[in-house]
């Protein structure tokens, strides 16, 4: 398996496309990670069924989140991604999300060729209220059997708000890499 912050550049951002990497696939249990270290996926653990990924889980190469991890994606897709296919993809917005009292940004995707929807999710507002709803409600308690209280949603933002995080995630991996 590549190491793909060696293989993969986070991509052409300013211009609304990224790289992204599938950690999780869309109805999957499992929480499986991006090892940094050794450069391979990991799976964390075993969630209950009630907290299956509503979407597609990733992160976008040669990126650092506040959280210390690699910059997470949510990739919208009709169909579950494998873990380890990437892919280019249009950025159409972020969520941001507090996790353990530290940022944990998730850039919102969806493939750059998508020739099923004929390439018309440009932002969230072609998602719908019901699909940013059952988003959010996951990410809100999806720690609450073992951990409640330990996230907070803090609310969308466009594709704009999604470039500045994307930037200074940029910035954070080159100065720890540098």
């Amino acid at each position: 398996m590549p190491d793909f912050n060696q293989v993969l550049e986070p991509g052409d951002y300013q211009n609304g496309k990224v790289n992204t990497v599938v950690e999780i696939p869309k109805g999957s249990t499992n929480k499986i990670e991006w090892d940094r270290q050794r450069a391979t996926f990991v799976l964390d653990r075993v969630e209950p069924a009630i907290f299956a990924k509503p979407v597609n889980y990733g992160f976008i190469p040669q990126t650092l989140d506040e959280d210390g991890d690699e910059l997470d994606t949510l990739i919208v897709t009709e169909e579950p991604l494998k873990t380890g296919v990437w892919m280019e993809a249009n950025i159409i917005g972020i969520l941001n999300f507090e996790d353990d009292g530290e940022q944990d940004h998730k850039i919102i995707v969806v493939p750059a060729d998508d020739r099923h929807s004929g390439d018309k999710i440009k932002s969230l507002d072609d998602l719908g209220q019901r699909w940013k709803e059952q988003v959010e409600h996951h990410f809100a308690h999806y720690k609450d059997l073992y951990k409640p209280d330990s996230t907070k949603v803090l609310g969308w933002g466009g594709i704009e708000d999604a470039k500045k995080v994307i930037a200074d995630s940029i910035a954070r991996f080159q100065a720890q890499t540098a």
